[in-house]
């Protein structure tokens, strides 16, 4: 992924990533979150950090919402103010990424669109299981670790190392992500907070 590409979606995704992926402004749940008996939710904080041996590191961070309703899942990405900077939406039909300015993008699928946006694929797919808990072997998965109570902490999938951590009732509240090619690192830290 070129940094240059990076920069533009991190500025426009704004401290977008507060991402997913930690990093210091805690974010509030949002007012409306009446979850149905069918919605899965999880909301946090993200960090992104963006390295390349041949030019400066690149860090975003931000707030994240997770919504999954089996059918239908979302992901909103906010600045550390709170202010949802980007939305994507993956339906049955594809995936679509909606900034802030109203500009949006389509793909078939939510790692294609990420690999349109940022010129790299980030795993949002693979979130929607590695934010709930599992406890047997996903198809790709290897490397498997698991914790005392059985709960698989420590696994690769499609070229990132994943570790799980701060187990709740619906699943990990930390994940540390991390992908590396070629002179390019890339690490994502989530913290889910309480609801």
């Amino acid at each position: 992924m070129s940094l240059v590409v990076f920069r533009v979606w991190g500025r426009c995704v704004v401290s977008v990533i507060a991402l997913l992926w930690l990093a210091g402004c805690a974010t509030n749940a949002p007012e409306s979150d009446k979850t149905s008996q069918t919605e899965f939710l999880r909301y946090g904080r993200f960090a992104l950090k963006a390295e390349d041996f041949n030019s400066n590191p690149e860090a975003v961070q931000g707030g994240f919402t997770w919504r999954d309703t089996g059918v239908r899942f979302s992901l909103d990405l906010t600045d550390p103010m709170g202010s949802v900077i980007a939305r994507v939406v993956v339906e049955r039909t594809g995936a679509t990424l909606t900034r802030a300015s109203g500009e949006e993008t389509y793909a078939k699928t939510p790692d294609a669109l990420m690999q349109t946006v940022l010129g790299q694929t980030v795993p949002v797919a693979g979130l929607r299981s590695w934010l709930r808990t599992i406890r047997e072997p996903l198809p790709g998965m290897s490397m498997v670790l698991k914790d005392p109570e059985g709960r698989i902490n420590t696994f690769e999938q499609g070229g990132w190392r994943v570790q799980l951590s701060r187990f709740d009732d619906s699943g990990p509240q930390l994940l540390v992500l991390t992908h590396s090619e070629g002179s390019k690192h890339i690490a994502i830290r989530l913290v889910v907070d309480k609801l």
